[in-house]
């Protein structure tokens, strides 16, 4: 009996019937693969009983984690711009949140019409298709001169990068083994965090050069640079729908999976850790950095750079163990939920205000919160194939929504406590932080609780 979520070898070469359509479609079959596509052919998808090629991970993986290391980028810029747009625009902590965070509202709102798109069209094509409109909202950004222009610009960033983690999670679970997501998603989420890393200390030292509309400028072209590149290197999607019966497609596909115990009980928890994490990161840790441990906007971006790096670091680190701990019968989202736990504890330090060894505290709450992406690949893990793309867009809506009025409800509880030198009073972050970190407590409370129980019929494994 074959074990669920596992291939056999003579699946495996099923998907990889497809290898002769990507050659003949895609010029040049002698790729020249730099140190970064070997190691990441030999440490992502080796594996002793699914040798997967390494042209696999150039033409599907190394797209789509350019489309996110972009999308990461777009997330978190305006940490290290916001103090620019102050000053050019005269924005106070609320209307900077307010800019931030209209990223994160229509991207939410897109994902469950995006989860239909990736299940119908795949993640090659939608990707692609809204990366372009990624590249106008950047340059309408640029070329803004009112906030309400600024929040157009921002909103169509996060419409047009809406697509650019789930659209990969949906490529990586029809081109991977299932036993390999963990890890394939871990170096995913660590190359996004790049573009994270890429946003914090360069960023700073380029407004030194050049305007921050000049960076949106350039953002933009590359953000057409990748739609041509998923476009043209990624292959054909191979077919992996196992269960093409009505009740898989179209809504009532959907509502299977909102009103299914695996996933209700889980997702308040992701959402409320990772939406946290992105409204902290995205803007309100610099903030915080500035205003609270006095220290100026190149030592704020250093500390960020570290706290990315450690979230990098964890990406990698985590999913390794993970994976490592599930031979042992350990499932995936176990390790996620025990991790999460644990990062509740420096959230703890910095509620408290504690400003000693900051970069610490902040490295540590980095490193532990890459632990929520485990549960999109436990989630995964659970479904039907043919569901993939709704179940991980329906987690992501959650998030993202989160994020949303995290970033923004942060900015006006903090712009309640002006300081009389400028910045914002730590009264506003402890009160703020600290009520995030209450509903972080009650949504793992409420997984406790309510992931026991019998599972659905309606759904089975794979």
């Amino acid at each position: 009996m074959e074990f669920p979520g596992r291939r056999t070898l003579a699946q495996a070469r099923k998907h990889l019937d497809t290898r002769h359509q990507c050659e003949t479609a895609l010029p040049g079959n002698d790729v020249p693969f730099n140190l970064f596509s070997r190691l990441l052919s030999n440490s992502i998808v080796a594996s002793s009983s699914h040798s997967l090629s390494a042209l696999r991970v150039v033409r599907v993986f190394i797209p789509f984690a350019l489309g996110y290391f972009l999308s990461y980028a777009f997330r978190v810029g305006n940490a290290i711009i916001g103090t620019d747009l102050t000053v050019d625009l005269g924005l106070d902590a609320a209307s900077l949140g307010l800019l931030t965070s209209a990223y994160f509202l229509p991207f939410a709102i897109f994902q469950l019409p995006l989860g239909l798109l990736l299940d119908r069209f795949g993640p090659r094509r939608t990707e692609a298709a809204l990366l372009t409109v990624a590249a106008a909202g950047a340059f309408l950004f640029a070329s803004a001169h009112s906030l309400a222009g600024l929040v157009a610009g921002r909103a169509l960033i996060g419409l047009g990068v809406s697509a650019c983690l789930m659209g990969a999670f949906k490529a990586y679970v029809m081109w991977f083994p299932a036993n390999r997501l963990p890890v394939i998603n871990g170096a995913q989420m660590a190359i996004g965090g790049l573009g994270a890393l890429a946003a914090t200390r360069p960023i700073e030292i380029l407004l030194q050069f050049m305007s921050w509309r000049d960076i949106f400028l350039l953002a933009g072209a590359m953000a057409l640079v990748v739609a041509i590149i998923l476009w043209i290197i990624v292959p054909p999607d191979p077919d992996t729908t196992t269960d093409p019966t009505p009740q898989t497609l179209g809504p009532r596909g959907l509502w299977q999976v909102l009103s299914d115990r695996r996933f209700f009980s889980i997702a308040p928890l992701t959402a409320i850790t990772s939406g946290t994490m992105m409204a902290i990161q995205g803007l309100w840790a610099t903030a915080w950095l500035m205003d609270v441990a006095e220290l100026d906007r190149a030592s704020a971006a250093n500390v960020l750079a570290a706290m990315t790096g450690a979230l990098i670091a964890g990406y990698l680190v985590i999913g390794k163990i993970t994976e490592a701990l599930s031979i042992r019968g350990i499932t995936t989202m176990t390790t996620a939920v025990v991790v999460m736990s644990i990062g509740l504890l420096p959230q703890v330090v910095i509620v408290a205000g504690i400003t000693h060894a900051a970069s610490v505290t902040w490295m540590a709450y980095g490193f532990l919160s890459s632990a929520t992406i485990l549960t999109y690949a436990g989630l995964a893990q659970q479904f039907p194939k043919a569901l993939a793309g709704r179940v991980i867009t329906a987690q992501n809506v959650c998030t993202f929504l989160c994020a949303f009025l995290a970033q923004a409800g942060l900015g006006l509880i903090i712009n309640q406590w002006p300081a009389i030198n400028g910045g914002y009073l730590n009264n506003g972050y402890r009160l703020g932080f600290g009520l995030m970190l209450a509903l972080q407590i009650i949504a793992l409370s409420w997984y406790l609780i309510a992931r026991r129980g019998p599972l659905p019929k309606s759904l089975t494994l794979r």
